[in-house]
């Protein structure tokens, strides 16, 4: 497999916190992860995000591959945020760092971000890749696991369909 994912905020936050909803979901797309050689990417706009109420250090760091923002991104996040009509009740701070993280993983051909945040990030990612702004795909957690959901072709596994027929 070679896609490539850009880790949020909220994934991390699920995948080390045993009492949120989305825990075990997180947690198998982690283990698939590593055993299938995906490419998972530590933004530092994430890490200053997590580091907010926890500690950095306590990441399994090694097993990310971080991506500091640079020019570029800031370039290609400005257009995106022109590009996109916001939610007047979404917050502008929260849009603003969702569409720092489309654009980074757009302009590094990132195929995917995997995410819990059904209200910002993944609502613009998709509205973003929907009108051929992005590529990048948004995944949720609350959709639960599919590891077909991590295939840059896009094809669903009939396994994952007969299993998972949200998918």
């Amino acid at each position: 497999m070679s896609s490539s994912v850009l880790l949020d905020t909220s994934f991390l936050v699920s995948l080390f916190d045993k009492d949120r909803t989305n825990h075990g979901v997180a947690q198998e797309y982690y283990r698939f992860m590593l055993a299938h050689g995906v490419a998972m990417y530590f933004s530092s706009i994430v890490a200053a995000e997590y580091g907010i109420k926890a500690n950095i250090g306590d990441l399994p760091i090694r097993n990310f591959r971080p991506l500091n923002f640079s020019v570029a991104h800031a370039q290609v996040a400005a257009k995106l945020w022109n590009a996109i009509e916001r939610e007047s009740n979404d917050k502008r701070e929260v849009v603003r760092d969702d569409v720092k993280l489309i654009a980074q993983a757009s302009d590094e051909g990132i195929h995917f971000v995997l995410t819990e945040d059904a209200k910002t990030l993944y609502k613009y990612c998709e509205r973003l890749r929907t009108n051929g702004h992005v590529q990048v795909r948004a995944v949720k957690l609350v959709d639960g696991f599919g590891p077909s959901a991590l295939r840059a072709d896009g094809q669903s596994d009939l396994l994952d369909v007969i299993t998972n027929p949200a998918m």
